[in-house]
């Protein structure tokens, strides 16, 4: 997995973003907390991944200690960003990132997946 952050020099409660493609599709692994100071940083790394145009992105949530609103803001301007010709996959199961994403009712806006596999095996 290729890191875009630095675990080494990122002190511990704040966002790391690796990255480990799983062909066709493009996976983004996301852990620490996602906030008002980290959104800005999932949102350029996704970002940057789309100016290689794949077909699948997946961001993987799992590892997510803490989304605050700014991380659903960011969750809702990477869905409505997203290029033609490539589909977006998010997994969260973990009560940090569903239960959010559950009790301010966005759920139905967005794609969710349970778990890695099921995202990379969704049709």
């Amino acid at each position: 997995m290729s890191e875009l952050t630095d675990p080494a020099t990122d002190p511990p409660g704040t966002l790391r973003i690796g990255r480990a493609d799983r062909p066709p599709a493009a996976v983004l692994a996301v852990s620490g907390d996602v906030d008002t100071c980290t959104a800005p940083r999932m949102t350029a790394a996704v970002a940057e991944v789309l100016t290689e145009a794949p077909p699948v992105l997946v961001l993987d949530l799992t590892a997510v200690e803490f989304l605050a609103s700014p991380g659903l803001t960011a969750l809702l301007t990477i869905r409505r960003g997203m290029p033609a010709g490539t589909e977006l996959r998010i997994v969260a199961s973990g009560r940090a990132t569903l239960r959010p994403i559950q009790l301010t009712g966005l759920e139905p806006g967005l794609p969710l997946y349970r778990t890695l596999e099921q995202a990379l095996a969704a049709p």
